[in-house]
């Protein structure tokens, strides 16, 4: 069993004051990221590492991004849930400034929904089976294209699909559940080519191919 980060008898854990959260960007940008164990004793702050952590990565980081997610960002979760399924560090990695939570409530709150709405199964990313014997009687008389065109969430162009690969290497979040307290540094990760066009990795059944095969 891993020892506590802390003892968390005397610590705060309401909200942070704006004194905390300057004395813990003053220590991270004099000392670095990292360490997180050693930042309660080292500053003074009543706060276990873990919680100083979290404070920096998900409300403090200079490069964080906020506001509404972009049309190009939505696509790319899409295409990286249907990858990696629920692994939120590893998607949050490829979207620069955004964190695995905020990934993650954000695709519980919006992107599963809308996905579910136009009969695509958010976990699999499957049609439905109502949609699919929909589409398959439309083929029988003649009326797939319309079909298709009824429930399609996204443009099936072909080269902007091609075009969207991702780019080198993840890098996981530091942020979120299940990530290790003092885990001070960040993983690499190999390379992941996102074209859906042409990854090999990319399940047979995914929503996209179903229906671009049916074109």
């Amino acid at each position: 069993m891993r020892k506590p980060c802390c003892d968390k008898e005397g610590m705060n854990k309401g909200s942070w004051s704006p004194q905390e959260d300057q004395e813990l960007m003053d220590y991270i940008k004099k000392h670095g990221e990292g360490h997180w164990r050693n930042i309660p004793k080292a500053t003074g702050l009543l706060r276990c590492g873990k919680s100083c952590r979290l404070r920096w990565v998900n409300y403090l980081r200079p490069d964080l991004k906020r506001g509404n997610f972009a049309e190009d960002e939505e696509d790319l979760i899409i295409r990286l849930h249907a990858l990696l399924g629920n692994r939120w560090s590893l998607i949050a990695g490829r979207l620069p400034g955004r964190t695995d939570n905020e990934v993650k409530n954000y695709w519980n709150s919006h992107l599963s929904k809308k996905l579910a709405s136009v009969g695509i199964d958010p976990k699999h990313h499957r049609l439905s089976h109502h949609l699919a014997r929909n589409l398959i009687n439309s083929i029988a008389t003649g009326e797939t294209s319309s079909a298709l065109e009824h429930h399609q969430p996204f443009p099936l162009d072909h080269d902007q699909i091609k075009s969207s690969s991702a780019s080198d290497h993840y890098q996981a979040s530091d942020a979120g559940d299940g990530i290790n307290d003092d885990d001070d540094s960040s993983s690499l990760l190999p390379d992941l080519n996102v074209d859906m066009a042409s990854d090999s990795s990319l399940p047979s059944g995914t929503a996209t191919e179903d229906k671009m095969s049916l074109l």
